[in-house]
């Protein structure tokens, strides 16, 4: 049987082995690029220019952990649902459950901010062009619609896609760094920020920008969630991150340097599309029309991407009867989860109407970190319930637990940071994710089979 073949088992649909390190390299990189073209500029708001590349650097500490963590356990784990199959296995379905929410959540939120990234991205650009008065809403509503269908249609296709696209996305940032540090060099000029503005915030403005410095690599995990899909998960899920992640702190590092060289802290700091904006502050035309393919190119791939994550930790969640199995099924064609797919759409399209980008962002992020929270007592939990020498993993990640605590500590700090500018917001959150638990545990928990989630073959922990 080829790996493209139908994969039965009695009466049971299966998701298909199809894809290698480069459509995970993909799968990462084009959930997360988005974040160089929007979003992590608002750090600059919060701290400063050289806040925000600090931020960046800490940051990518943080999701380093993240990488190395997630490499460990998925390729050993390797279930649709990345986070949340680590939970199930790992801990117990309460805290599998609160994952699989944050993932959803997470992902439909950065979903929703890319649609409203690309409808306002091609209302400036009409407006440049004479065409006055474009309704944005239209392009966010086409954009989550046409996504959505995509992926319903095949996970291989989608993925490929997202290759292309993402490839054609970092190639922008390339071009538009490789310019200015050549042929116009003379315009990008650090001096007024060290000299005048090194840090208008203080310290304290370092660790506000810790909240948006997160975007520069928030979904970096999403590779995870196509373990169950992935032909060699011990070999391809390690080296597809671990890639994703270097690609990701090369194209942050460049996109600061053009951003903050060229265009004033203040501005730059509440900017919708900063590379783009970059572009247009050279005058070349062949730039402008560069960066917005560029950036057009990265929300979409990076919504294909969410669309692809969120959908299947909901359908894996309904597959365990977290959710209802109405959930769990896979389409008899296409071998994806469409019942998923389907139900977040309006999700994401309400979030995407109704809501501001930079709130929008937020949950998404304050649904990450909770999720990061989770990954680092689930590394710790990991290697005690299973030493070394006990089971066989695809991966061993160095130094533990030392990437487990700095993750927490980070976690820490970026959760403080949230709570500077966006106290409301990350209340909202705790209490929406604490209702949601206890709407599990009392009406859903009695129809979880955890016996039947634990299916790999090691020695199983107290309880199961």
């Amino acid at each position: 049987m080829t790996t493209q073949s139908t994969a039965i088992h009695g009466e049971k649909v299966s998701l298909l082995r199809v894809l290698g390190p480069g459509h995970v390299w993909a799968l990462g990189v084009g959930i997360v690029l988005v974040g160089e073209f929007m979003g992590w500029n608002f750090a600059v708001g919060k701290g400063g220019a050289l806040a925000a590349l600090i931020a960046c650097w800490f940051a990518g500490l943080l999701y380093t952990c993240v990488a190395m963590i997630d490499s460990e356990v998925t390729s050993t784990v390797a279930a649709a649902g990345g986070q949340y199959a680590q939970a199930k296995h790992i801990v117990g379905p309460l805290m599998a459950f609160n994952v699989g929410l944050f993932l959803v959540m997470a992902y439909t939120m950065l979903e929703a901010g890319n649609a409203i990234t690309l409808g306002y991205l091609v209302q400036t650009v009409a407006g440049m062009t004479g065409i006055e008065g474009l309704w944005d809403k239209p392009f966010v509503v086409l954009t989550i619609m046409f996504l959505a269908w995509l992926n319903y249609r095949g996970v291989y296709a989608t993925l490929t896609f997202n290759l292309v696209i993402t490839a054609i996305a970092c190639l922008a940032i390339v071009v538009l760094f490789l310019t200015m540090i050549t042929v116009n060099a003379g315009m990008v000029d650090h001096a007024a920020m060290i000299n005048n503005n090194t840090l208008p915030y203080g310290w304290l403005g370092v660790i506000a920008a810790m909240h948006f410095g997160l975007w520069y690599y928030l979904g970096i995990e999403g590779t995870t969630q196509a373990a169950e899909e992935v032909r060699s998960p011990a070999r391809a899920l390690p080296l597809g991150t671990m890639t994703g992640m270097i690609t990701l702190l090369i194209a942050a590092t460049m996109t600061w340097y053009i951003c903050a060289g060229l265009m004033p802290w203040e501005y730059l700091g509440q900017a919708v599309t900063p590379l783009f904006d970059a572009a247009r502050m050279t005058g070349s035309g062949p730039l402008m029309v560069l960066l917005f393919i560029g950036t057009i190119f990265s929300t979409l791939a990076s919504a294909n991407g969410c669309i692809n994550d969120a959908s299947r930790a909901w359908f894996s969640m309904g597959r365990d009867r977290y959710l209802p199995v109405w959930f769990g099924a896979v389409h008899p064609k296409y071998r994806t989860p469409f019942r998923a797919i389907v139900f977040l759409i309006p999700v994401a399209l309400v979030f995407a109407l109704q809501v501001p980008l930079d709130q929008v962002i937020t949950f998404s992020i304050l649904s990450g970190l909770l999720g990061y929270t989770f990954m680092s007592f689930n590394m710790i939990m990991f290697r005690n319930k299973w030493p070394l020498d006990s089971i066989k993993r695809g991966y061993v990640h160095p130094l533990h637990p030392l990437p487990a605590i700095v993750l927490l500590l980070l976690c820490i700090i970026t959760y403080f940071a949230v709570f500077l500018g966006y106290g409301a917001q990350l209340v909202a959150m705790m209490v929406f994710y604490i209702i949601a638990s206890l709407w599990f545990a009392f009406h859903r928990y009695k129809y979880v089979k955890r016996g039947d989630q634990f299916t790999m073959n090691w020695p199983r922990p107290l309880g199961y």
